[in-house]
């Protein structure tokens, strides 16, 4: 667990399997690669994620609708510190 926001990527992970119950998922932690960038905490974990998705759920959607969907899901996890979310449509 990051010791800045408490978010990893096991987390996010769970909470989108929870959430979305996608078909395809991977979430990498990116953010010791954003060091001293805006949204860093200086631990180099837990501020800057990619998530690549599939599910259901984005059938007929536009892709800011999918996007939503992923964004609403993680909205907690926004107001504790994840600073950036790539999303990757599969």
């Amino acid at each position: 667990m990051s010791a800045g926001t408490g978010i990893t990527a096991d987390a996010i992970t769970e909470r989108l399997r929870q959430t979305l119950s996608p078909t395809v998922l991977d979430v990498q932690d990116e953010s010791a690669a954003h060091a001293g960038h805006a949204g860093a905490d200086g631990t180099g974990e837990g501020t800057h994620f990619r998530v690549r998705i599939a599910c259901q759920a984005f059938t007929g959607k536009t892709r800011v609708a999918q996007h939503r969907l992923v964004y609403d899901a993680l909205g907690d996890f926004m107001a504790r510190g994840l600073h950036a979310l790539a999303i990757e449509l599969a």
